[in-house]
Parts: structure tokens; C-alpha cells; sequence
């Protein structure tokens, strides 16, 4: 017996109306059915595939800015997809807390309106080993960040180190 994948997570939170909005419109994630009495909604980034792979639900009880969840990460499908998050963050007025490379993935941590930490990253076909976190600039052409990633692998040192 093996877990094959993650089916879905979930918040509870405070505003559902904004919380709802900011995973619906800014991430682009399909509301699939939704409870207004019971207060949650279920959203899905491939809504033909998977009915719901996050859900919200009101009824936080955790006081602001208590330590719940490390971050939900997205995997996003190009290069392109997450520089345009980057724009539209910044169009927001998004909490951006970095935007990095793994070495294995290119990515934007970033928070929620209730502060949970979230990441929108595109998985590179290599294996780095980890901890690599190095700070890259997402305003520049997308073949300047890869050109970026590759120094920052090759300037890495001790941290990057293939896994066997």
C-alpha cells in the first residue's frame, strides 16, 4: 500500500468572500461547487480532472498571524505562467515574500489575505539537492532567468549538489 498523490488541502478561514476571490480570480483556481449556509467553497485548477484540490470553509479560530500551514505550493505549467504571476502579484498588491530558484524549480512564495504563505513554482527537469534558495529577478525575458538559474547552480558551491 502507497499514497500515489495529495487529493486535496484546505483552510479555514475568516473572510470566505475575500479569501474565495483571491484563489478564484487572482490564482485563476474554477470554484466547482460551494456552500454558502455551511460557508465553504471547493476549487480545482483542473476542474475535468480533479472535482476540488483546495477547499475553504469559514470558521478560522487561530488568531492573526498564528503559525498554521508552511505554504501550499502550485505548479504552474511555463516559465511565462509564473512571470505573468509575478506581474499580476505586483498589479494586486500581492505580499510577495521572494521569488526564487530551487535549482529543480523556479517559484514566487507568496501570501494569502489571511497570510497564509502559498508558491507558485514551475518544476525544472533536474535534481538538485536541497536546501537551494537563491533570490532571481522575474523582470527580465524568461531566457534571462533560465541564463540566471544556470549561474546561480554553477556559483552555488557546496548547495548544489546533484542527488544520486
Amino acid at each position: 500500500m502507497a499514497i500515489t498523490g495529495l487529493g486535496h488541502t484546505g483552510f479555514w478561514v475568516d473572510d470566505l468572500e475575500k479569501m474565495r476571490d483571491f484563489y478564484a480570480r487572482v490564482l485563476g483556481l474554477t470554484v466547482t461547487d460551494e456552500d454558502e449556509e455551511r460557508g465553504i467553497v471547493f476549487l480545482s485548477a483542473r476542474p475535468d480532472e480533479e472535482h476540488h484540490e483546495f477547499v475553504l470553509q469559514r470558521g478560522r479560530t487561530a488568531l492573526a498571524g498564528a503559525r498554521l500551514t508552511h505554504q501550499v505550493s502550485w505548479r504552474v505549467d511555463s516559465l511565462e505562467t509564473v512571470i505573468d504571476f509575478h506581474h499580476r502579484f505586483r498589479a494586486e498588491g500581492i505580499e510577495v515574500q521572494q521569488e526564487v530558484t530551487h535549482g529543480n524549480a523556479i517559484g514566487i512564495y507568496f501570501f494569502d489575505p489571511e497570510g497564509n504563505r502559498n508558491e507558485v513554482y514551475l518544476r525544472l527537469d533536474r535534481d538538485v539537492r536541497q536546501p537551494f534558495r537563491k533570490t532571481i529577478d522575474l523582470d527580465q525575458d524568461p531566457a534571462d532567468v533560465l541564463a540566471d538559474v544556470e549561474r546561480l547552480l554553477t556559483e552555488g558551491g557546496p548547495a548544489y549538489q546533484p542527488v544520486q
